[in-house]
């Protein structure tokens, strides 16, 4: 299996299936438990790994969001929760949905030594969120820590991204029209709002997708043929579980 045969496997994955812990009943009660409304919990827990900083920051790292609406939660969040506490308690979610959800995984040991074999190679120099991802601790138990990877990981190839889209000419805002322009409004922008993009815009989208699996494949190279078997393994097994 090469390494872009292998990306273009687990990669689609991963991207679906890293958010599961996201918006369940279980993070949300936690959300609630800590005094966070509407979108304060997601904003605050996936960027709190970024520590006390301006919310423009949070949205750079973020993208395709509007960042009036990344200020408005970010703020009224940090109120409540010091960032690295609300992002240690949404990491905690996602070890939990782990638990729930894939202690069935037939060889998660497996599973879990590739995807931390690529997620200690990963490279985080210039991708802030993954590199705040990177610095939280992993659980020890196998189900937990195999969503927090694939979780880490899609943070991974979603930063790599970021950093594409702006190196063939395009501003994350632009991306996301071109690539689901029908989800710009639940990203906080208006039916009026959308950007002028240019003529060959999909063709631009297209070299940043080549170019971001570019900037993961070192990561993904380090794995033997038997880790590159199990990884694909297992990363099916988890759309298959939180697919259920």
């Amino acid at each position: 299996m090469t390494n872009q045969e292998l990306i273009s496997i687990v990669c689609p994955i991963f991207n679906n299936t890293g958010f599961a812990y996201y918006f369940t009943p279980e993070t949300g009660a936690r959300g609630a438990e800590l005094g966070f409304q509407g979108g304060e919990f997601y904003f605050a827990g996936r960027g709190g790994v970024l520590g006390n900083c301006d919310a423009n920051v949070v949205a750079s790292a973020f993208g395709y969001f509007n960042p009036a609406v990344v200020r408005r939660n970010w703020e009224s969040a940090c109120a409540k929760v010091a960032p690295r506490d609300a992002g240690a308690a949404h990491w905690e979610c996602c070890a939990a949905t782990g638990r729930a959800k894939l202690a069935g995984l037939s060889d998660a040991a497996a599973f879990v030594d590739a995807a931390e074999t690529v997620f200690n190679a990963a490279d985080s120099d210039g991708l802030a969120l993954f590199a705040g991802f990177k610095s939280l601790p992993l659980a020890e138990d196998l189900p937990a820590r195999a969503l927090q990877l694939v979780a880490a990981l899609r943070e991974f190839r979603g930063s790599a991204h970021l950093v594409a889209v702006r190196a063939v000419g395009l501003t994350s805002k632009q991306a996301h029209y071109l690539k689901r322009p029908n989800d710009m409004k639940m990203f906080g922008y208006a039916p009026d709002d959308a950007p002028e993009v240019p003529a060959n815009g999909i063709e631009l989208m297209e070299r940043a997708e080549q170019l971001t699996d570019q900037i993961v494949t070192p990561a993904y190279a380090v794995l033997n043929d038997s880790q590159r078997a199990a990884l694909v393994a297992g990363a099916q097994q988890v759309l298959a579980a939180l697919s259920a």
